[in-house]
């Protein structure tokens, strides 16, 4: 006995990558389908060893269906999630639309699991930006310790965090770059991405901060603790797949750098890396089809009285979206919904 489940945007990156988990972690799956926009209609996609043909999400019925995961953006998920939703399915939404409202749980499973309980007012739960879900993954343990009075992020993040056209624009001007007259100018980014870093993600707001950055500060607190305070600098760099972010934590309480680590060791979906010798840590490279957020290069900032560095790395297409899904996919089944 299982599920009924509903993948909408399943051609793209992170929906492809949602089917992968879904088959990977062995989710209880009755029915599948696979649902994207009438100009990819028929286009197969693999769930495991089967291979399923896409049908249109604006035709598709979703009554009877127990749960869809949605990762087509925030125009087309504001026509569609609400009809689901209206036929008794319960929408787990990737894009932006619904994180801030706050009606609707934005859940990261190994940080505030039962939040997910709260779909029914209004059966949608929202997934967080990658950005901060892997930051919230490594801060929720320590902040149990010790509580965390501000983080100061600067995070790292690959180009695939922008869709299949930034990992095209990287991969055409890096090819450009070596073949005179071939050189692709900046179209998905503002400047040129092939051997570079770009200090600006999303739009501008009126005080200096990117939307992205904005996002990061809304989401730990809405996830973590309001209490919270959080300054982010959010760059895109030429790396195809895995966010990094160097983050600085200062404390209520003194927390030593032994005992971080050893708190980090032993909390839910992390991993530390953290050898002091050359290549001790992870990177991005390293990380690509990962489930874990790895964490490296923990150690004292001396400069405040409690406070500590660490470095954060996670696969953006799976804990920074598609993983994170299925897992508030499995949480909402254990704790709420009955199968079959």
């Amino acid at each position: 006995m299982g599920y009924r489940v509903v993948v909408a945007g399943a051609t793209g990156n992170v929906g492809r990558e949602m089917l992968n988990i879904l088959a990977e972690r062995e989710f209880p799956v009755d029915d599948i389908a696979a649902l994207a926009s009438r100009k990819s209609l028929g286009t197969e996609v693999s769930f495991g060893d089967r291979t399923l043909k896409t049908k249109d999400l604006d035709t598709f019925d979703f009554a009877g269906w127990d749960i869809a995961l949605f990762a087509v953006g925030s125009e087309a998920t504001k026509i569609y999630a609400p009809r689901a939703a209206a036929a008794g399915c319960v929408v787990i939404d990737n894009s932006s639309l619904y994180r801030y409202d706050p009606a609707i749980p934005l859940v990261v499973p190994e940080v505030n699991p039962e939040a997910v309980e709260h779909y029914t007012n209004k059966m949608i739960i929202a997934n967080p930006n990658c950005s901060t879900a892997q930051m919230v993954v490594a801060l929720k343990p320590l902040h149990d310790r010790a509580k965390i009075k501000r983080v100061v992020v600067s995070t790292y993040q690959s180009v695939s965090g922008a869709g299949k056209d930034g990992m095209d624009e990287l991969w055409n001007q890096t090819k450009g770059m070596y073949v005179p007259g071939q050189e692709v100018a900046p179209k998905k980014f503002t400047k040129q991405i092939a051997f570079n870093v770009i200090p600006h993600i999303d739009v501008f707001l009126e005080d200096g901060q990117t939307k992205e950055e904005w996002k990061m500060v809304a989401e730990t607190k809405k996830i973590l603790d309001k209490a919270i305070k959080v300054t982010a600098t959010c760059v895109r760099v030429p790396v195809f797949v895995g966010h990094s972010e160097s983050i600085n934590i200062e404390f209520e309480d003194h927390l030593d750098e032994a005992e971080a680590r050893d708190i980090l060791r032993e909390a839910p979906g992390v991993l530390v890396i953290d050898k002091r010798e050359p290549g001790g840590y992870i990177t991005p490279v390293e990380c690509v089809g990962e489930y874990a957020t790895y964490v490296s290069r923990i150690r004292q900032d001396p400069t405040i009285d409690n406070g500590i560095n660490l470095w954060c790395v996670s696969d953006n297409l799976r804990k920074g979206a598609a993983l994170n899904a299925v897992q508030i996919a499995e949480v909402l089944g254990n704790r709420c919904l009955k199968k079959g």
